[in-house]
């Protein structure tokens, strides 16, 4: 049962009033809610002012540049009804398509959505923290008018959201175009639950069902954009118990719904994932879709409790941030360091679930305080058991899997604050000494967050920051190495490559790109050995079928060389360049006609294909 305050309206103790002095307007005017969202918007906006024009990067590829579904403004329309109802991260991909439809491939208004998601969040954290103060379990404590001096209330909703905005761990989840999946399902998440708080707070029926409808309609569009959504109805039960009272079958009535929306995401993956699913090992064969393959659910697991500690790090301190960490797995429980976070992060656990039982058990300002810092620590670790738990995921680590728990521990942080500022007596010196460290600390954030943003202004500088950083991991480095490709510096690609291979060698991608360096280089027995290293690893890789038969091309070798095009086309029909290759080696040994077929196909596949355009035109022309 929620305690209320023995006395009735506003504990006069808890707010230093301006005594005899009126308010000064200054800090009329700052107290000011109006103010507070126009503060949080400036901020944000100048935090990321420098990202409109970073280019599409990473997974940006297959969630935008090459998801050519996305470019027919009625993909949606023209799906039926079930397919929508079990697409997972439906919503998510209706945004992208409506960039498209509007932006097509400009980035500037992609980034703009993603930061206008972003503000939007840091006003539900302001709203959700505000209006946590207005539930029963804090009335008459913290109903203080807005012309005190020091309104606690107001100060701890901004202060929050200014963190959340401002903290340069946000940067991968807004910057990173194609992780708006997991922004935007913080927006509903956030909406969901605020929502849900102001019905439970409405006095009008009307207004209270409407609130009510709402939350529930944010609830299933936070599950069909991202499956981190999952916890939602956890915390919304949570805030129940911790912050409301009332008849318990009502309060059954309220939740219910919401319980029942856990069933969407684990229906939604069972329909979409079922024909990857050929065993009945449940949750296993899940783990098996989503994860990597010779990492175990309990190797994940142990990992996860070094990677919890490492995250809770960043928040504390966002130095040396990283794309892509070369992160080590951990298979034992009970080596050193993974005992050692599973013992820190008990105890903060074990701590949250001390501080909320002693403000169950004791009356007083700073057991309120107790809860709302117990009540972060929830959220922190519950939103974040979804991808930190016993389900692995491909990728151990990213900072973007911050984005949601980070309100947990903003929140917790600000009430820890708050209380030690209780701890000194409500000394004016001390608020305005709290005041000042907290601003800076907002001013050195923004500043941090500005400048990582410095480094996503162009592919081979973020990749650079990583390889600086992850230098003993494939992924960075040959992604690097392919950047350089691109540019021709095709002797810095060769040793990014050989890198890659040297830590990775049964990896097949990097030798047939080094293959290709090699070939600019104008090494082509080198790059033949290349392919066919690539191919013994992979012998269905069609790139690198089609790459010697261009070797064996330019050796005049045609039966060869039209062996590996055919056998690239077999691998992938879609395949517009060995389409061209091949009509190349047709037409070099007079076979015309076969040349078309071949140049045509290509065509067909990409209308916009220019050499297969430029080479039909002119054989059809006689001037090829």
């Amino acid at each position: 049962m929620v305690k209320h305050s023995k006395e009735g309206g506003v504990r006069k103790d808890h707010f230093p009033t301006a005594s005899s002095k009126e308010t000064p307007v200054a800090v009329t005017f700052i107290l000011k809610p109006a103010v507070h969202i126009f503060l949080i918007a400036v901020i944000g906006f100048l935090v990321y002012s420098n990202t409109f024009k970073v280019p599409f990067l990473f997974d940006d590829t297959n969630t935008i540049l090459k998801n050519f579904s996305l470019r027919d403004a009625g993909c949606f329309a023209n799906k039926p009804l079930y397919e929508l109802s079990f697409a997972p991260r439906i919503i998510g991909q209706l945004t992208f398509a409506l960039n498209y439809a509007v932006h097509g491939l400009g980035v500037v208004g992609y980034h703009v959505v993603n930061l206008l998601i972003h503000l939007g969040c840091a006003l539900l954290v302001y709203w959700l923290v505000a209006l946590l103060f207005r539930t029963p379990y804090f009335s008459g404590y913290f109903q203080a008018p807005v012309d005190r001096s020091f309104n606690v209330p107001g100060l701890v909703a901004l202060l929050g959201a200014l963190l959340f905005v401002s903290h340069p761990v946000q940067t991968q989840a807004v910057t990173y175009i194609a992780q708006r999946y997991a922004s935007l399902a913080t927006l509903f998440y956030l909406l969901s639950l605020v929502l849900y708080i102001r019905s439970r707070l409405s006095e009008s029926a009307r207004v209270r069902y409407a609130f009510y409808a709402i939350s529930i309609v944010s609830a299933v569009l936070a599950m069909k954009t991202k499956e981190i959504a999952f916890t939602l109805p956890v915390m919304i039960v949570l805030c129940e118990v911790m912050f409301f009272s009332g008849n318990v079958r009502m309060r059954l009535f309220y939740l219910t719904p919401f319980i029942l929306t856990m069933l969407i995401i684990p229906s939604t993956l069972l329909v979409a994932l079922g024909p990857s699913l050929t065993g009945s090992g449940g949750i296993d064969e899940l783990t098996k879709v989503a994860g990597m393959p010779d990492v175990s659910r309990w190797d994940y697991l142990n990992t996860q409790f070094r990677v919890i500690v490492t995250y809770i790090r960043l928040l504390f301190l966002p130095i040396n941030q990283n794309l892509d960490y070369d992160y080590p797995i951990y298979r034992t429980f009970f080596t050193l360091p993974v005992f050692l976070s599973f013992l820190f992060l008990l105890s903060v656990f074990g701590g949250g679930i001390y501080l909320v039982y002693r403000s169950f058990r004791d009356e007083g300002e700073k057991t309120h305080w107790y809860r709302l810092i117990g009540f972060g620590i929830f959220w922190f670790f519950i939103t974040l058991s979804v991808e930190s738990s016993v389900i692995p995921i491909a990728d151990v680590i990213f900072e973007h899997r911050l984005y949601l728990p980070s309100v947990g521990f903003f929140l917790a942080v600000m009430a820890g604050v708050m209380w030690m500022r209780n701890r000194t007596g409500n000394k004016p010196f001390v608020q305005k000494a709290i005041l000042a460290f907290l601003v800076l600390v907002v001013a050195g954030l923004s500043a941090t967050a500005y400048a990582r943003n410095m480094v996503w202004q162009s592919e081979v500088a973020l990749w650079e920051d990583t390889v600086k950083k992850s230098p003993m991991k494939t992924r960075p480095n040959y992604n690097l190495g392919l950047l350089y490709s691109k540019q021709g510096r095709n002797d810095e690609a060769i040793n990014l490559y050989q890198t890659a291979i040297r830590i990775t060698p049964y990896y097949y991608r990097p030798y047939n790109d080094l293959g290709n360096a090699y070939f600019n280089k104008g090494r082509l027995d080198d790059a033949l050995k290349e392919y066919q290293t690539a191919l013994t690893l992979n012998p269905d890789y069609p790139e690198s079928h089609n790459n010697m038969g261009i070797i064996f091309a330019k050796k005049k070798h045609f039966g060869e060389a039209i062996r590996e095009f055919d056998t690239a086309i077999k691998l992938k029909p879609n395949y517009a360049d060995a389409h061209v290759n091949l009509g190349n080696v047709y037409y070099e040994q007079g076979l015309k006609s076969e040349a078309i077929k071949h140049y045509q196909n290509a065509l067909k596949i990409k209308p916009d294909h220019i050499t297969a355009r430029s080479n039909l035109e002119k054989l059809q022309g006689g001037g090829f």
